[in-house]
């Protein structure tokens, strides 16, 4: 436990020093501060333009900053020989990882939270804030990609053998999940019968954190409605009073596998040398 206290407060304060995240948390300050001025005319509560298009700018932005930033840590141990040194004292591969990810988790939640504070901050000053509760989902939602897609930047550090490897594995990462998502899901659900539709939509989903926390988010917010009738019992259980906690673990069991997948793979490139 000190070892892997030691490896997170490590990765905490090498975060806050990295120009790359301070780069990130201006960029998305910037535009959700320029959402919220577009929309000082109102107030805005629940779900509709502004909040769709914050939800995408989150889903387009964050993944991928979470991407690299955890994948270019490990890979950059690789590379520096950091992880050589680190490998003399008694510190399993295990603790190693989930200090990594504590540590990063930390430094993205802390940019995620300074970007909405910020922004909230500008927004009541200029009278087009969002309501509290539209708040507290967006937070969410950007929080649970982070710490999904984090799992996944873990997976892709140790799989990669340097940050170039680790760049082009995240940008397909992050381009599959994300950008080319619904053209794929359109295209596999067309090979299917018509049976198989709705239970494939459920397990396409679950394999994809991106949607799923947009899922969440979106019927969180009152635009469930939104979603078509293939996702009628999402909005009927996301609505019930377990789907938070239903979804909370499912976020928790995409961290572990990530975490033990990634541990699994450093350890047979340990091996290999």
């Amino acid at each position: 436990m000190t070892r892997m206290l030691q490896v997170a407060g490590r990765e905490i304060r090498t975060g806050f020093r990295n120009p790359w995240a301070y780069s990130f948390l201006a960029l998305f300050a910037l535009f959700m501060i320029a959402l919220l001025l577009i929309n000082a005319q109102g107030y805005v509560q629940g779900y509709s333009g502004v909040t769709g298009t914050m939800l995408n700018l989150i889903l387009y932005l964050l993944p991928l900053m979470t991407l690299m930033l955890g994948s270019f840590s490990l890979t950059g141990e690789k590379e520096d020989g950091g992880w050589e040194l680190l490998s003399t004292y008694p510190l399993t591969t295990g603790a190693y990882l989930i200090g990594k990810y504590v540590g990063l988790a930390v430094v993205l939640l802390a940019i995620a939270a300074f970007g909405f504070g910020l922004a909230g901050v500008v927004g009541w000053a200029a009278g087009g804030g969002f309501g509290f509760r539209t708040y507290v989902v967006l937070l969410a939602f950007a929080a649970s990609l982070a710490l999904m897609y984090l799992g996944l930047s873990q997976l892709v550090g140790a799989l990669a053998r340097n940050r170039w490897q680790a760049l082009t594995i995240s940008a397909a990462v992050w381009f599959f999940t994300v950008m080319a998502w619904p053209a794929l899901l359109i295209a596999v659900l067309g090979l299917l019968p018509y049976p198989w539709i709705k239970p494939g939509v459920s397990v396409l989903t679950m394999l994809n954190p991106a949607e799923l926390a947009r899922l969440l988010a979106v019927v969180k917010l009152g635009g469930g409605s939104m979603l078509g009738a293939d996702y009628t019992e999402w909005v009927k259980w996301i609505r019930g009073g377990s789907g938070t906690l239903i979804f909370a673990g499912v976020c928790l069991a995409w961290i572990v596998v990530c975490l033990g997948l990634s541990g699994w793979l450093w350890e047979r490139g340990r091996r290999r040398g």
